[in-house]
């Protein structure tokens, strides 16, 4: 092989040897214990409560060591290896006469299946649910618990997919890239690298065939894994974008290109925590406050008080600098919340989800208003508030005038490729739109986001998607309002040129991608910007789209 090919997610040019994660737990440990005479129910649940004790307890160890992302997706992979609907599966194959082995096995792949066919960032959820069977299976065996080796240089990590205990756990200084053959630009891989600033390719399906201590060059902006390249060359690269990378931490802000088009780059948060972190970043407020995350564990829905001082706990650390955007509860499909999504939908990414909800429960939505428009009044920040899965100019007018009731600024998020074809209508009665491209993408290219097997689909660079995105902004200039982008494409530096290019006024992303987005932004004329987005928007699919702007403005 010369190459190896897969999903761009984090930037970035590192060169070494492979290290190879294996996963497999020893067929003898396993044997042994199987060989054992069987535990009667009572037994074999106390020692799967126990396995998965001890594998929960690593996760939050690990959590409580770790900040940010890492820390959040420890914590909730954490409550999944102790969910109670879990352990009822084990016990109901454990009653039946099922040995514990594959009773574990045989729960977790029913909770696998009721994922997947939910779609979306639960669908991501398996690779989590495989990695706490082969922890608990490990433990019950008397082994280890697998995961990745240490490396004794500096290495590029390779695996079929890294769980959230692999990836959140691991040492910049010894790990220079991450490849996986699944996985794609929202994977829990693609977070957590982002956050610790390693060039990553998801989805590089012939990974797999990389032997172990051969070296590659992983370029992060193209997707591409250069086997055996050059010594000289590839160290040559290296050294330049590391110094390219030296330039990008030292960028201050605020966002603006060259020639001084201001562009705002803001902060997605999740909770008081993210947002108290998010402020010490080069930010000018928040993007996308995602208010369900708050709420995911919940079986019932927290009072107004209760969502108010959520909401002014995220909105505190900005109030001397910027706005606030929230975003309504964009419950349902792969975010379910007992208190408010509707159980059994046959196809619930295209169901009842983020504003639908409220269509038979209203009170649910000007419940969370009510609690939003008392964080702003107690705090004084500029809030923003829009819906997701907005498809009707007449939900878009609905929902603008609670909030505007509410002594609040409107807006809606374009997600359903209905919203921007409608943009212009939109615009109307709201008072700014922010296109999530991670849905958009999704329902534009009819491809679930997280399957490995559609991420050339679901690649924010399709053609189809930026026309969709270029119709938006074109609508936001028109009117005179703000058009931000709050999805994964925002945290692209490429990309967020040519999204400036169409007229898009606002990025907002992870806080760690920020300096790297402001710094490519400042290094470009708004005129190249209007270059990279036309070439983008010529390109026949995302490789091209993606060369096509490298021309335009990396020459």
């Amino acid at each position: 092989m010369l190459t190896v090919t897969g999903t761009p997610v984090v930037p970035g040019l590192a060169h070494g040897p492979v290290l190879c994660v294996r996963t497999e737990i020893s067929p003898a440990a396993v044997a042994a214990f199987e060989a054992r005479p069987a535990l009667d129910e009572e037994a074999a649940l106390a020692a799967y409560d126990e396995a998965v004790g001890q594998v929960a307890a690593g996760f939050e160890r690990r959590a409580a060591e770790g900040s940010g992302a890492a820390a959040e997706v420890l914590t909730a992979s954490a409550g999944l290896a102790r969910d109670k609907g879990l352990r009822s599966a084990v016990r109901k194959h454990l009653r039946a006469g099922t040995p514990l082995l594959a009773a574990l096995h045989a729960a977790v792949e029913q909770f696998a299946g009721v994922f997947e066919q939910m779609g979306g960032l639960m669908a991501e959820r398996v690779t989590d649910l495989r990695d706490i069977e082969r922890r608990a299976t490990a433990r019950l065996v008397g082994e280890s618990e697998p995961g990745v080796p240490v490396p004794e240089v500096p290495s590029v990590l390779v695996a079929e997919d890294l769980a959230p205990a692999d990836t959140a756990g691991l040492d910049p200084r010894l790990v220079v890239a991450l490849v996986t053959e699944r996985g794609g630009p929202t994977s829990h891989t693609a977070i957590i690298a982002r956050q610790l600033g390693l060039p990553c390719v998801v989805g590089a399906t012939r990974a797999g065939d990389l032997e172990e201590g051969v070296r590659v060059l992983v370029d992060g902006a193209t997707g591409v894994v250069e086997v055996e390249p050059d010594a000289d060359e590839a160290a040559a690269r290296v050294a330049r974008d590391a110094a390219l990378r030296a330039e990008v931490e030292g960028w201050r802000g605020p966002g603006a290109t060259a020639d001084g088009l201001p562009v705002k780059l803001l902060a997605n948060v999740a909770d008081g925590d993210s947002a108290a972190r998010a402020a010490q970043a080069p930010v000018q407020g928040v993007g996308l406050f995602r208010t369900e995350l708050s709420f995911l564990n919940r079986s019932e829905e927290p009072s107004v008080e209760e969502q108010t001082e959520i909401y002014a706990s995220v909105l505190r650390p900005f109030a001397d600098a910027g706005h606030v955007v929230v975003r309504t509860l964009d419950a349902g499909s792969d975010k379910p919340i007992a208190f408010a999504t509707h159980a059994g939908e046959e196809n619930p990414a295209l169901g009842v989800r983020g504003l639908r909800l409220a269509f038979d429960n209203p009170g649910l939505l000007e419940r969370q208003l009510d609690g939003i428009a008392a964080a702003a009044s107690e705090t004084g920040v500029e809030t923003w508030v829009m819906a997701p899965m907005v498809a009707t100019v007449a939900e878009a007018r609905d929902f603008a005038e609670q909030v505007r009731a509410r002594g609040l600024k409107p807006g809606v998020m374009v997600e359903v490729p209905s919203a921007a074809l409608l943009a212009h209508r939109m615009l109307e009665v709201v008072d700014f739109l922010s296109i999530g491209t991670n849905d958009l993408t999704q329902y534009t290219m009819a491809a679930d986001r997280m399957a490995t097997d559609l991420a050339h689909l679901t690649d924010p660079w399709q053609p189809a998607v930026l026309q969709l995105i270029a119709i938006t902004a074109h609508a936001g200039t028109q009117a005179g309002k703000p058009v931000g982008v709050c999805g994964e494409a925002a945290a692209d530096p490429l990309l967020a040129c040519a999204l400036v290019g169409m007229g898009v006024t606002s990025l907002s992303m992870a806080a760690a991608a920020v300096r790297a987005v402001g710094s490519q932004v400042g290094r470009v004329t708004q005129r190249q910007c209007e270059e990279a987005a036309e070439a983008a928007l010529s390109a026949d699919d995302p490789a091209g789209a993606r060369e096509a702007v490298r021309g335009v403005l990396l020459g």
